[in-house]
């Protein structure tokens, strides 16, 4: 029988007879439909006898594995849940191209000892698929007849990337993403991806994961949010928009190119699924490990601070805001890092809808300010909570970067930072995503058009030394951080006494100039 599947290439080879296939047709992949074709095709059926058949090393299992070994996509995520043949179908894709002696490949894990494990299986399979190749131990590369070349590396820090300058590569692939806590080296290595016209060769960019580890929210953010599982989009940047060619290029507003995710799951492959024994093994785990692992569940992350928060249960569908509920707005400022501003609704029965966000970087205050009033213009925003530390007096003698908002119109009071304020939020929070016992309704919902706070929020992690907090390094706390300014106003419908003709009504100055 041939060898098949992930699995396929451990099987030792019987002794064949005279074949009419060809030496090098041993790899049977399905090829993109953009490049020029470099492994030679399989023989007919009509030319393949029995024992012939035992010289095919691999074949893809059909469904996930054989979709990513067949993507055009310029940027290509596969895997989800465990048990998916991953690590063979990103040791197998680069073999297309090993005919052709332009090929560069990279093939990159997180660590030297993550390695080992993708160097055993192409030590399993290259030398029988393509006779004649070579690995060069010192450097970790394999070097096939034609010259094509697969460096196999690690990349441990963002320093590293450094070992990776001045090369060309036309297919990259990095193993286990999420271990890489921020998308740094996937966006360098980009710029590494180039190679003549006429080599024929497509620009590829490959990775595989399972949900969690450090580098879950970045990934997620990056392949699993933009579009539906197994739909072809165009890349986007950190604020969900579609990234084009500058203003002045020939090409000026066109999408830059396209990604795409592709899940997977033990159930796609047979050679683990059949005896139902690492099933078994998934199925043991905690509930957030066997949601990652054997769900391909990105909703949830290891160590997460809100698992009680549920896509299905606290996320809805935008609708018309009566003109009588009261809104109110609060923000989270930082020009280097993120600024998130978050538009809070208050029900007649205290639900509480996140009805808008605004999530920016390297943007001053004074123009955020203009921002803000435009994206409200129209609503009556009652009142707006902000950072208190920007109320803090700079060097020189202007305003505090609060006071600069205010003089624009941007009207706001400052947050409650006062101690055990922040584990005080956290928990208003789980109150907030709790059900209520009379409405059955949760007590705080977001509309699905607020798509960085939706993502942000259930891959929040717990602080490791404090896990009654977020932990605060973290770089994706600050929609949290603005949601907690406004949850902790306690926001309460019979307490806005609310009157159509007015914006004040209910509330005192506290400040004569600025503020309220």
């Amino acid at each position: 029988m041939p060898i098949e599947g992930m699995q396929g290439a451990t099987k030792k080879p019987r002794k064949k007879r005279k074949s009419s296939i060809k030496k090098d047709s041993v790899v049977e992949l399905q090829e993109p439909s953009t490049p020029t074709r470099t492994v030679p095709a399989k023989a007919k059926p009509a030319d393949i006898d029995i024992q012939a058949a035992q010289d095919i090393i691999f074949s893809p299992n059909k469904g996930p594995q054989t979709d990513f070994l067949a993507s055009s996509e310029q940027e290509v995520l596969y895997g989800g849940a465990a048990g998916g043949g991953k690590s063979y179908a990103m040791v197998a894709d680069p073999v297309r191209y090993f005919n052709n002696p332009q090929s560069r490949g990279l093939l990159v894990r997180r660590s030297t000892e993550e390695l080992r494990e993708l160097i055993s299986v192409s030590k399993q399979l290259y030398p029988r698929a393509i006779p004649g190749i070579k690995f060069m131990e010192r450097d970790k590369t394999w070097v096939a007849p034609s010259g094509a070349t697969l460096w196999m590396s690690y990349l441990d820090r963002d320093d590293d990337v450094m070992r990776y300058q001045g090369q060309a590569f036309n297919w990259i692939g990095l193993d286990e993403m999420t271990q890489w806590p921020s998308p740094f080296a996937w966006n360098y290595m980009r710029s590494r991806l180039r190679t003549t016209s006429a080599s024929g060769l497509p620009l590829y960019m490959r990775g595989t994961t399972n949900p969690g580890g450090p580098g879950h929210f970045w990934v997620k953010k990056m392949f699993i949010d933009p579009a539906p599982a197994n739909t072809s989009f165009y890349a986007t940047d950190e604020n969900g928009e579609t990234i084009r060619w500058p203003k002045g290029h020939t090409r000026e507003g066109d999408p830059l190119f396209k990604r795409r995710f592709i899940p997977a799951n033990l159930f796609n492959n047979p050679y683990l699924s059949e005896d139902g024994m690492y099933e078994a093994n998934l199925l043991s785990m905690p509930e957030h490990q066997r949601r990652q692992l054997l769900e391909g569940d990105w909703s949830i992350s290891e160590g997460a601070a809100f698992s009680e928060f549920n896509t299905n249960l606290h996320v809805v569908e935008p609708y018309d805001i009566p003109h009588s509920w009261a809104k109110f707005r609060a923000c989270d400022y930082g020009y280097g890092s993120m600024t998130a501003v978050l538009w809070f609704a208050v029900a007649p029965d205290e639900q509480i809808v996140i009805y808008r966000e605004l999530y920016c970087s390297k943007v001053t205050a004074s123009d955020l300010a203009d921002m803000i009033l435009d994206a409200e213009r129209g609503d009556n925003i009652r009142y707006g909570v902000l950072d208190s530390s920007l109320w803090h007096n700079r060097g020189d003698t202007g305003p505090s970067l609060a006071e600069q908002m205010i003089m624009k119109g941007c009207r706001w009071r400052p947050s409650d930072r006062s101690r055990g304020s922040r584990i005080a939020g956290k928990n208003e929070l789980h109150r907030r995503l709790q059900v209520d016992e009379f409405t059955e309704e949760p007590r705080l919902v977001f509309f699905n058009t607020c798509r960085n706070i939706i993502t942000e929020l259930p891959s929040l992690p717990l602080d490791k030394t404090n896990p009654e907090d977020v932990d605060t390094k973290s770089p994706i706390d600050h929609g949290y951080d603005a949601l907690r300014y406004g949850l902790m106003t306690r926001p309460r419908s019979s307490l806005f006494d609310y009157d159509p003709n007015s914006q004040r009504s209910g509330f005192q100055a506290s400040d004569p100039t600025f503020g309220y």
